[in-house]
Formats: structure tokens, C-alpha cells, sequence
């Protein structure tokens, strides 16, 4: 991982991201899926970019899977954006930057308006 984005497992999943004061978008990832490897970067960027504002992680769902069964992870790389302990939005396969970024926007932009 890196400085900013962080693994997070079944047993830290609540406490991490459901009980987040901020949005937390979550990779569902796992080590043998090339496009989760691909996605990696992106993955990357948007964290950087959205560092203070939002949180990102990663779930490999090889090691971690009640919490991927738990929201019903069938596709990999999948991303839930969760915002106060819901699930606002999810994006099943490879993604951009952009969309990804747009996703974010739309549960950042109270925090930055205040």
C-alpha cells in the first residue's frame, strides 16, 4: 500500500470505514486479477488527490471474505463509495480516474462548501 491508501480486513472494516467521519471509497480487490493490478494506480492517484477530503482503501477478498459476501462483491475490482456507513455508489471492473473522481465529488461537496 502506500501513504495513502491503507488495507483494511473484516475485522477492522466497521471501525475504518462505516464509522468514517468522512467518505471512504473502498477496493475490493484480490492479488491473482490482472484488472485489479491495472486499476492499482488510479487507485493511487484519486487517494493522493483526495487526501483530508475522503479515504481510500483496499479489501482483498481472497483473505478478508465476510465483508465481500457481506455486500455482495461477485466482480472484481469492485468500488463502494460509503458516506456515513452507507453504500452511496458502486462501480463493478476498471474505471478511470475521471469517474472516479466525479463519483467522490458528489458526497465531498458539502465538506468542502463548509
Amino acid at each position: 500500500m502506500s501513504e495513502h491508501v491503507t488495507e483494511v480486513s473484516d475485522d477492522n472494516f466497521e471501525q475504518d470505514v462505516l464509522k468514517s467521519d468522512r467518505p471512504v471509497l473502498v477496493d475490493f480487490w484480490a492479488e491473482w486479477c490482472a484488472p485489479c493490478r491495472m486499476l492499482a494506480p488510479t487507485v493511487e492517484a484519486v487517494a493522493e488527490k483526495y487526501a483530508g477530503q475522503a479515504r481510500v482503501v483496499k479489501l482483498n477478498v481472497d483473505v478478508n471474505p465476510s465483508t465481500s459476501q457481506r455486500y455482495g462483491i461477485k466482480g472484481i475490482p469492485t468500488l463502494i463509495l460509503f458516506k456515513g456507513g452507507v453504500e452511496e455508489e458502486r462501480v463493478v471492473g476498471a474505471t478511470s480516474k475521471d469517474a472516479i473522481s466525479r463519483m467522490i465529488d458528489k458526497h465531498t461537496a458539502a465538506a468542502k462548501a463548509g
